[in-house]
């Protein structure tokens, strides 16, 4: 299928094909019968695109901060390598899609192939979205109305917000496409509405609704224009849907408001508030959030979790159904906001004139089936082919299939596969995109969304896992069961359950069976071999300390659900945990923990682990996520034999007491990715053991839920090491 793509790195607007999307769980598949291009949400996305670096930095100075901090901590190369593959990220653009279910995922009720729906979905010929963004179309209204949907809700949530009484006088600035829907909504409501732009169509279009539209080209003053429409009282309720830099615009707001007004932004515009209009009227001022109550929660939106109707009238979904029963009664007229129609194939051609200021909105619209089954492969088809470059398809006999292509992978995996001695078969994602992108940038023969077919093919001789960690346990299981080495990123499963499958299976292949490993790189860090070495001479046990200035995640970030992310001990403490295993060459017997309970919260981010192991040594493990950025990541001490090693976020390693070593250093920052890769990629190329044993794999992995046990219910958990 095809799909409408931006390059961030240069603000090019591309048609791709790409793999069709793999049906999920609380999803619909729908196909695409036309979708909106909006000519002010996708121009600013434009813009931002084409701009140069300097550019881009001063629109997000957030990002620069963040930046600078990653600068610090590990070094340029490392900061230039993260920027570069964000860049390199492809943008979907569109957001108002209305096609035919094809798909209804698991958990899904109230829809059935065939029905005609909206939904937020991307400018692509098929899309996957979750059940709680998507409303029927009523048989009254057509598909290229419909496709209106998502941004009318968009001023429909700023109206609401305004909230409109009957008679009363609202301005709204810009008459844009929000405002020119919105200025609607407000006549639908019973309201008086007078309009300001600065583009003199729009205003005659705003008049066409029966607004009284004010053109400020014209150097007319909006403030005298409110208070003669309103009889000197002032409006009763401001929205703003225009998007400028300036902050005269607030303050004009403010001077044309009654005492106790309201003014709603649900446009983009300088923030610089004066005290002084605010305080002396006590007006309320409030930002709308898209398209209503539901937006960036991931329960309901990912989750499928609705708010009860009786406490949350109005949520997306239901913000959506009731634009659509304002153009089932023609109360919500868009055919007049339609600038351009254009076929699909165009689409680059389309955003090519969001250039000029009078386009509003741009319909594209999509070929029949029929069409498409004629002229090239199914839309529903899950792979597509790349044409790989000269050379680059090497016959190396390590066939290697990749699944996940988020920022991890491309920034730290797929470069050094690209460059070893292996050949990248396949790369799966699960919506396409990213996956596709990686296989044209490292010549990848065969992007999916169907990891069955990789599985299924002879010559992938292993499989590299960098997906979401509630996906690891399943592909390793399956991966095995086909006969396929892993390299899985860590953690190799999420629970006890999993990682008795995951041992079940490893011994039902035996001794010749595939080698697994998980990447646990930081045993493989250049700095952690010369403690390795030393460690391994002591007499006596081991005393580790290991730090880590972890840095704070969202609560609602995915990492955090024990379903999806485990939690981050799990999910990245775990590296640390077998670290201090491999230092100590011995297995974790005991383990305890302790962490940090403020008031109102409940993360398990700032932890302090303990750890028994089997030889007497002893460790213990500082995660920490209430530092600051700017201060290094991760610290090892040693002690043991008269002797103590110091490793600063492997950049510097020093030693004290230790015959024949005192300080060591390292260009950049090295964590032992490309040299675990390596490793595993020489195991399977020599038919040899796996680098990691697997009854260490296996030992680390039963520390972790150990620690999170022993966190939880405040005691110290023995591990079984058999």
């Amino acid at each position: 299928m095809r799909q409408v793509l931006q390059n961030l790195r240069n603000g090019d607007v591309t048609l791709t094909d790409v793999p069709c999307p793999r049906l999920k769980a609380g999803h619909l598949l729908i196909r695409t019968a036309r979708s909106l291009v909006s000519a002010g949400t996708e121009r600013m996305l434009l813009d931002f695109g084409k701009a140069n670096y300097l550019m881009k930095a001063k629109q997000q100075p957030e990002k620069v901060a963040q930046v600078l901090h990653k600068v610090r901590s590990e070094g340029i190369m490392a900061t230039l390598n993260a920027v570069n593959t964000r860049l390199d990220q492809p943008m979907p653009m569109g957001y108002c899609n209305a096609g035919v279910v094809i798909g209804v995922g698991e958990g899904v009720q109230g829809y059935k192939p065939g029905d005609r729906v909206i939904s937020n979905g991307p400018h692509a010929e098929v899309v996957c979205v979750p059940k709680n963004l998507c409303a029927r179309i009523p048989d009254e209204v057509s598909d290229e109305q419909a496709c209106f949907t998502v941004i009318s809700a968009i001023g429909l949530q700023g109206v609401r917000l305004t909230a409109p009484q009957l008679g009363e006088s609202v301005a709204v600035f810009g008459l844009g496409l929000i405002g020119l829907v919105a200025v609607q909504l407000l006549r639908a409501a019973g309201t008086r509405v007078i309009g300001f732009d600065f583009n003199p169509d729009r205003v005659t279009m705003a008049k066409a609704f029966g607004v009284t539209a004010i053109n400020l080209a014209e150097g007319v003053d909006p403030v005298e224009a409110a208070m003669t429409f309103t009889d000197g009282r002032g409006v009763d309720a401001v929205l703003v849907t225009a998007a400028t830099s300036s902050h005269d615009l607030m303050h004009q707001a403010a001077q044309m408001s009654r005492k106790r007004g309201r003014i709603v932004l649900t446009g983009v515009t300088g923030l610089n508030l004066k005290r002084a209009d605010f305080y002396e009227k006590e007006l309320s001022f409030q930002v709308s959030c898209s398209y209503g109550p539901g937006r960036y929660d991931t329960a309901y939106e990912q989750g499928g979790q609705d708010y009860p109707i009786g406490f949350v009238r109005w949520t997306e979904q239901r913000n959506f159904e009731a634009v659509l029963e304002l153009m089932r009664d023609d109360r919500l007229q868009v055919e007049p906001l339609i600038s351009k129609r254009a076929p699909l194939e165009e689409a680059a051609v389309a955003y090519e004139s969001l250039a000029d200021a009078t386009a509003i909105g741009i319909v594209l619209t999509y070929p029949e089936p029929e069409t498409v089954a004629a002229e090239r492969a199914p839309l529903t088809s899950e792979t597509v082919e790349i044409q790989v470059a000269a050379g680059a398809d090497r016959r190396s006999p390590n066939v290697l299939g990749i699944i996940g292509a988020g920022l991890f992978a491309t920034n730290k995996i797929l470069p050094h596969l690209a460059k070893s001695d292996c050949r990248m078969k396949w790369i799966c994602s699960s919506q396409g995109v990213s996956g596709t992108t990686a296989a044209h940038k490292y010549g990848i023969q065969t992007s999916t969304t169907d990891a069955q077919q990789m599985f299924q093919d002879p010559e992938v001789k292993a499989v590299i896992i960098t997906s979401r960690h509630d996906s690891h346990a399943r592909f390793v299981l399956e991966a095995l069961r086909h006969g396929k080495h892993v390299f899985v990123e860590k953690p190799m499963c999420l629970n006890e359950e999993e990682l008795a499958q995951v041992v079940a299976a490893q011994e039902r292949g035996g001794a010749k069976g595939p080698l697994i490993m998980v990447g646990f790189n930081r045993r493989f860090a250049p700095l952690i071999a010369p403690v390795k070495a030393w460690a391994d001479r002591c007499q006596s046990p081991l005393s580790m300390n290991f730090t880590c200035n972890a840095g704070a995640i969202p609560a609602d970030n995915w990492t955090h659900d024990p379903q999806i992310g485990g939690g981050r001990i799990i999910g990245e403490a775990c590296h640390f945990i077998d670290l201090l295993q491999y230092l100590a060459g011995s297995p974790i017997v005991q383990a305890a923990a302790l962490k940090q309970t403020p008031p109102g919260q409940d993360l398990e981010d700032n932890v302090t682990l303990s750890l028994s192991f089997e030889n007497g040594s002893i460790g213990s493990i500082n995660y920490f996520a209430g530092g600051h950025k700017a201060y290094p990541k991760e610290r090892l001490e040693v002690f043991g034999g008269g002797g103590v090693m110091v490793m600063d976020n492997y950049r510097a390693l020093q030693g004290w007491g230790i015959k024949g070593f005192s300080k060591k250093s390292s260009r950049g920052l090295r964590k032992g990715h490309e040299e675990g890769l390596d490793a595993f990629l020489q195991a399977i190329g020599s038919e040899s053991e796996s680098p990691i044993p697997f009854a260490e794999l296996v030992n680390s992995t039963r520390a972790t839920f150990a620690v999170v046990r022993a966190m939880r219910e405040r005691r110290v958990i023995e591990i079984e090491t058999r």
